[in-house]
């Protein structure tokens, strides 16, 4: 005869607001890291004693530990105990894969970058970050820890429902897969699907030159072009998951022949294929974006050239993105971003010409401080937003 079940607390009583109270000290470090006592009773509007009371319960468990502030006194700063989960970020890209395992206080422990072939299945891609997973996890210690959510990014646009990818031309071979159900079911454990460029934005928001910016917008050149909005503090994906598809709004409605079907698409004239196709001729077939930044960086006039052209042929689409959603900060990421003000002040100068003053007045242009890994990054942001906590650690218990 089985146990009779534990009684759940009624709506009101004091265990239940207990717990409430608990899960918002636990969001509130989860979301903003390493905090003081004080900051987290600022942050949850909860009394200075309720939050002492409560992390101090939370030490207890085995969930949260004092550690020392930057002024070297120790038992100030509240954070999650090391042992008490991690979470996985998952980038996957046209030719290449990146794994990430994190712990809940936004710590990346170890990564991996693997190569992909152009056009993989999605079951190859999978297959490759399961194993990269368990290394990755096998190398963390012997007392190997078991995930609890992953975080996966693919460079198309992705439903609301984070399961399917709606853009079949971009990445056709993951076209009408439920991702979130078979990456779930291949690698164990629960999985949360973004766009790279969203999960480019949450990662720049999170540790990098998006840090305290309320409204922003995150670019990424690669193999397309796409953007990613933080509005008011949060990831904005619209109506169906597809806001920020910069890189196929018209700049020449008779221009080539996108993938996605229309004409003049921006990325068509601003991509890492059109960069390297442009100088093709006089630097060789082969020629990679990576070359084309360290020849401009070194004083190649032609290679320096297409770069600031890229810049001046994206500036006007930032600046009409900018005159819609009047960002504080535009974050530019993908490879080329490596090449600096290069390809950064031909973009300033254009935004500025085009953007209306109110809507470009003081808005400040940056490179992705995390630069490819900002992707990855997101990832581990978006795993640690849905990650459960172990059973039998969290609140009440």
């Amino acid at each position: 005869m089985s146990e009779p079940a534990e009684p759940r607390a009624k709506p009101g009583s004091q265990t239940s607001l207990r717990n409430a109270n608990q899960r918002r000290v636990l969001d509130t470090v989860r979301r903003d890291g390493h905090l003081t006592q004080a900051q987290i009773s600022r942050r949850t509007a909860l009394a200075p004693s309720t939050v002492s009371n409560i992390v101090h319960e939370l030490i207890d468990a085995g969930l949260l530990a004092m550690e020392a502030d930057g002024a070297g006194r120790r038992g100030r700063l509240i954070g999650f105990r090391g042992s008490a989960g991690h979470v996985v970020g998952i980038d996957v890209g046209h030719r290449h894969l990146t794994v990430a395992v994190a712990d809940l206080n936004q710590r990346i422990l170890a990564q991996r970058r693997h190569d992909l072939p152009a056009g993989h299945h999605f079951a190859e891609g999978l297959t490759l970050a399961g194993r990269a997973l368990d290394d990755l996890l096998d190398g963390l210690g012997s007392a190997r820890p078991e995930p609890l959510a992953a975080g996966l990014t693919v460079p198309a646009p992705v439903d609301l429902g984070g399961r399917l990818i709606s853009a079949s031309p971009i990445l056709p071979a993951w076209s009408g897969i439920d991702v979130r159900e078979e990456a779930g079911r291949r690698l164990g454990l629960p999985v949360v699907v973004e766009n790279d460029a969203n999960a480019g934005a949450l990662g720049e928001h999170t540790w990098g030159a998006g840090r305290g910016a309320r409204n922003m917008a995150y670019l990424k050149i690669g193999h397309g072009v796409g953007s990613g909005l933080i509005l008011d503090g949060a990831l904005f994906r619209g109506g169906t998951g597809s806001a920020g598809e910069i890189g196929h709004s018209t700049v020449d409605e008779l221009g080539r022949v996108c993938r996605c079907g229309n004409r003049g698409c921006l990325e068509t004239y601003v991509s890492s294929g059109e960069i390297t196709r442009l100088l093709a001729d006089t630097h060789g077939p082969d020629l990679t974006v990576a070359d084309v930044v360290a020849a401009a960086v070194a004083g190649d006039v032609a290679c320096a050239r297409v770069i600031g052209d890229t810049g001046r042929m994206l500036g006007t689409s930032v600046a009409n993105l900018c005159n819609i959603i009047n960002p504080e900060l535009v974050v530019v990421g993908g490879e080329v971003s490596r090449a600096g003000d290069l390809l950064l002040d031909p973009l300033r100068e254009t935004v500025s010409r085009h953007g209306v003053r109110g809507s470009v007045q003081g808005l400040r242009i940056e490179a992705a401080r995390l630069g490819i890994d900002a992707h990855v990054a997101g990832a581990v942001v978006l795993a640690l937003q849905h990650a459960d906590l172990p059973a039998g650690a969290g609140p009440g218990r």
